[in-house]
């Protein structure tokens, strides 16, 4: 539908029957203006789903990365299985670190029951750059059942598509096979710390984390001084 067809937003709001006991006449006023820009909010985030689905395509891989995983070597060509379309999330792992990233972790738990949903349509894996044991190993510890966990052992594919050959930053990388069987970069997240806002902590639109999302509907927010652990 254009969004010449669309009904204003604000008369859609106006036209929503909840209530709740006890409201004022200040809070329901309130939350209908809101309400409005909710949906505001919602008919942007469809638009620029469309503009990214509309993008030309992207480069074309210049080698069939090599990765290890649970089942030993693989390739990049084989991750998409049976599928067109695979997403890759590079986890802030490398054998510079301890433990892996707090923030990656708590994404990657959610995504962890949404893998099988997501893998009916796309693939669907992530990879670090720790050896793959010690990668595997945090993954049970955890208790990620769904998730598919590999290393970049040459940092090939870190080096290419998420910064320096050992970066220590977390990714979201697209790919697109073709028709002929050739693979195409399609869509990287580009939610760096140089395109944030004054004061706000670097993170993507939309954010991919339903941890942010859901504390997003709370009066107290994000807030400034609280992050994941692994140990909670």
């Amino acid at each position: 539908m254009s969004q010449d067809a669309l009904k204003p937003a604000a008369e859609l709001a106006a036209a929503s029957p909840a209530r709740f006991p006890n409201e004022s006449a200040d809070y329901r006023a309130a939350r209908t203006a809101l309400l409005a820009e909710e949906i505001e909010l919602r008919r942007h985030i469809a638009r620029v789903a469309k503009q990214r689905r509309a993008l030309p395509p992207g480069g074309e891989i210049a080698a069939d990365y090599r990765f290890e995983g649970e089942n030993g070597p693989t390739t990049l060509s084989a991750l998409f299985g049976d599928k067109d379309t695979l997403i890759v999330y590079s986890l802030m792992y490398g054998p510079q670190r301890q433990r892996a990233c707090p923030m990656c972790t708590a994404q990657l738990s959610a995504w962890d029951g949404e893998a099988r949903h997501i893998e009916k349509r796309v693939a669907l894996a992530v990879v670090a750059r720790s050896p793959a044991k010690r990668i595997l190993a945090f993954g049970r510890e955890r208790g990620w059942r769904n998730l598919k966990l590999y290393s970049d052992p040459s940092g090939d594919f870190t080096a290419d598509y998420v910064g320096e050959r050992d970066a220590d930053w977390p990714a979201y990388t697209v790919f697109r096979k073709d028709g002929d069987g050739r693979i195409r970069h399609f869509y990287s997240s580009e939610g760096g710390p140089e395109v944030a806002d004054p004061g706000q902590d670097p993170h993507n639109a939309p954010d991919m984390n339903p941890l942010w999302i859901l504390l997003d509907t709370t009066p107290g927010g994000r807030g400034a001084d609280w992050y994941p652990r692994l140990d909670d």
